[in-house]
């Protein structure tokens, strides 16, 4: 038994044949080789790649895919209006490095970047990762993915929390050596440091209905 921090919670760990589980949910092939999972990996499933090891998540639940195309309206609607760059959503890959290949939920790429996209994959750190949490990735979004999110320069990482309303805000610290500046909101506005003039306000996300994203755009644009 491993403890969870974020879930303060012990997470069953279970490894038979190959395979390495942690409960709930998130499944670790061991094994496999980046020229595999860029070949063979189901291309509907978000299915991630560590050195070696697959990691295969759980079906999302309707809220988390809802939260996800709301910001994905908010953010590729204002990057497109402001000609920024490009806006997209796992299973699409980003390889940070050779053998660490994620699937974010939603990542942004700046213009300066856009070279950087290859036939199966974006090479390098976008510009703003976000990542809906789910019960069985907290831990992982938080203490593996934020971490390697950092190591490989991605400038802004939001970790959004549904079910405890909570947004964790990444960001850059001046010192290179240093780990992410975390900051955690659950109302208010929100401003982005990668992407110029973008904001939200945080409790948008937590309403039930989620808010008009038309309407959402047009304040953002305003300001």
């Amino acid at each position: 038994m491993i403890e969870d921090e974020g879930l303060r919670l012990p997470v069953e760990v279970v490894e038979r044949d190959g395979t390495r589980s942690y409960r709930p949910y998130l499944l670790r092939l061991m094994g496999w080789t980046e020229e595999q999972y860029f070949k063979e990996a189901p291309e509907m499933w978000f299915v991630e790649f560590e050195d070696g090891e697959l990691i295969v998540h759980a079906p999302v639940n309707v809220r988390h895919q809802c939260i996800v195309g709301f910001l994905t309206v908010l953010l590729r609607g204002y990057v497109r209006f402001r000609n920024l760059g490009n806006v997209l959503n796992g299973p699409a890959v980003v390889r940070l490095r050779p053998g660490l290949n994620y699937e974010p939920d939603i990542f942004v790429v700046s213009v300066e970047h856009l070279h950087r996209f290859r036939r199966q994959h974006f090479a390098g750190a976008p510009a703003l990762v976000v990542e809906m949490i789910a019960p069985s990735t907290r831990s992982y979004d938080l203490r593996t993915k934020g971490p390697n999110y950092r190591a490989h320069g991605v400038p802004e990482y939001w970790a959004v929390d549904p079910e405890r309303q909570t947004l964790h805000r990444h960001l850059l610290p001046d010192d290179p050596s240093a780990p992410y500046l975390i900051t955690s909101h659950t109302d208010g506005r929100l401003d982005s440091q990668a992407i110029a003039g973008f904001w939200i306000e945080v409790g948008w996300l937590w309403q039930e209905p989620l808010p008009a994203e038309l309407a959402c755009l047009e304040q953002i644009l305003a300001r």
